[in-house]
């Protein structure tokens, strides 16, 4: 994938842009609707379906660490297991997790110091009751930064300025990133960790997506492959025990990813994959929607998306009693 779409017209997603994702339900009464914009691509990079303005650009957020994790792993930098999952996860901050990032720091004698992110608390409530203080260690991006250090120790680069936008790191992180999503990386932004965002397209980012995790299958990049295996192999350390992500990941087998602001990615091992902005940046619809979008292209089956939805979609409560639902909206529905 050597073309780039050059994007003269990049325009942010906005309320004309978006249709119906989801709509949340209490005492049968509609009181909330999720609006956004979805695309879902075949293993050849082509559209299947569009929901909204897909060739609007948007912050992956999140979403993009698969593409950074990679940019560390084609820097030399062996990672395996656990710690590959670390170095895309958003992860919940538990022991468990940051044990994993204290030993990528340790092949480096590197410390929670060295670590650029923002201290903060773990996402993981039964964590965070016992944490007696903020920690770079528990900030859900610390497997990312501890891959972006060992990245910097294997070729001799700046470890102190590895978020600035001019760094080898990032200037490989934006060629990655223009390679697997086909177009031209022409605006940067500072994630909430404090590291380069690159604005793409929904297609180029679900198009993106559908690359890596069709690598598993195709073999047409043994690291993309040998990343998203490894996700699949410890899905617990891409979010956490119980977590959205990671029981749609041990439950279908489908590589799932979110993102701050309401971004979602969901890929096969055959490279169908769905990318999705929910334009309040809820989180909460991003796993019914893509499901939903995977469900009816063939490639997900129905009643196990249900058993994850199931387990993982937020309920609506009145007095400790369920009085309500959050339902695919008719955006999903309409066009299906």
């Amino acid at each position: 994938m050597t073309d780039r779409t050059l994007l003269t017209n990049r325009h942010a997603l906005d309320a004309a842009g978006s249709v119906e994702l989801a709509v949340l339900s209490r005492s049968g009464f509609d009181e909330s609707r999720h609006l956004g914009a979805a695309v879902v691509v075949g293993p050849d990079g082509a559209v299947l379906r569009s929901l909204g303005d897909a060739a609007a650009s948007i912050y992956p957020r999140s979403c993009l660490k698969p593409f950074q994790a990679l940019t560390v792993l084609r820097s030399g930098v062996e990672l395996d297991g656990p710690q590959a999952v670390l170095s895309t996860a958003s992860h919940a901050g538990t022991p468990a997790h940051v044990d994993v990032v204290r030993s990528m720091l340790t092949r480096i004698d590197a410390i929670e110091e060295n670590l650029l992110c923002p201290a903060d608390w773990p996402g993981d409530r039964a964590s965070a009751r016992v944490a007696t203080a903020p920690s770079r260690l528990f900030m859900n991006c610390s497997g990312k930064h501890a891959g972006f250090l060992l990245a910097c120790a294997h070729n001799g680069w700046d470890p102190k300025h590895y978020d600035d936008i001019d760094h080898p790191l990032q200037e490989a992180a934006r060629s990655t990133v223009a390679e697997f999503t086909g177009e031209a990386i022409d605006h940067a932004g500072v994630d909430g960790c404090g590291a380069p965002v690159f604005a793409v397209t929904l297609e180029g980012l679900a198009r993106g997506i559908a690359r890596l995790t069709g690598s598993v299958s195709t073999g047409a990049d043994p690291r993309a492959a040998h990343l998203v295996s490894a996700v699949l192999q410890d899905p617990w350390a891409l979010d956490g025990p119980g977590r959205a992500n990671t029981v749609t990941i041990e439950e279908l087998g489908v590589f799932a990813k979110l993102g701050a602001e309401g971004v979602m990615v969901m890929g096969t091992t055959e490279g169908t994959a769905v990318a999705l902005k929910v334009l309040d940046g809820n989180l909460r619809a991003g796993t019914l929607a893509a499901l939903h979008l995977l469900v009816d292209a063939g490639v997900v089956d129905a009643d196990a998306a249900n058993r994850v939805l199931e387990a993982t979609t937020e309920k609506v409560l009145g007095g400790g009693v369920v009085v309500g639902e959050l339902r695919a909206g008719a955006g999903l529905t309409d066009a299906a």
